[in-house]
């Protein structure tokens, strides 16, 4: 059985999401799911890790960050990883 299949993934709600370990056609659905969680832990400075590859994961996160009602900016990270990262600013309540 692949790993993947094995049920849910559980991730610490630090700040940091790793979008490695899951499908692509997941990542818009994880992306909400961790915005949410960031904000009821009251995190509002997070980092997305979609890797570089061709870009297409970055693009389906940013179009999901840009129209997302609790996000205020989002820029590419300007540290070591560059644009394999994504830095995000949530909405403080």
């Amino acid at each position: 059985m692949d790993e993947k299949d094995s049920g849910p993934i559980r991730l610490p709600i630090n700040g940091i999401l790793d979008l490695h370990m899951f499908s692509p056609k997941d990542a818009t659905s994880v992306v909400k799911e961790y915005i949410r969680s960031c904000l009821e832990k009251k995190i509002y400075e997070i980092r997305i890790i979609h890797g570089k590859g061709k870009g297409v994961l970055r693009e389906t996160v940013h179009t999901l960050l840009a129209r997302h009602p609790d996000v205020m900016e989002y820029k590419l990270d300007s540290g070591p990883s560059s644009w394999g990262a994504t830095l995000v600013v949530l909405r403080k309540e």
